[in-house]
C-alpha cells in the first residue's frame, strides 16, 4: 500500500470516528432527556443507572454482531503444513 493510500485510509477512519462521537453525543443528550421525561427528575440517579445499563447492553450486542461480521468477511487463513 502506498503512503498516499495509507494516509487516505487513516483520514477516512479518523473522520468516521469523529462523526461517530458527535452522533453518540447527540443520542446521549436525546436519550437522557427521554429518560428524565419518563422517570422524572426526582429519580435522576435511578434513571441514569437504568440508562447506563440499557446503553451497555446495546453496546455489547452491537460489538458481538460486528465481531461476527468481521469473522465472516475475513479472508480465509492459510494453514502452514
Amino acid at each position: 500500500m502506498s503512503n498516499r493510500a495509507a494516509y487516505l485510509q487513516t483520514m477516512i477512519s479518523l473522520a468516521s470516528a469523529a462523526f461517530g462521537v458527535v452522533a453518540a453525543l447527540a443520542w446521549n443528550s436525546a436519550i437522557t432527556a427521554l429518560v428524565k421525561q419518563i422517570f422524572g427528575t426526582g429519580a435522576q440517579i435511578v434513571s441514569l443507572f437504568i440508562y447506563a445499563i440499557i446503553v451497555t447492553i446495546l453496546a455489547v450486542i452491537v460489538m458481538v454482531n460486528l465481531a461476527k461480521l468481521a469473522e465472516r468477511t475475513a479472508p480465509p487463513k492459510v494453514e502452514a503444513t
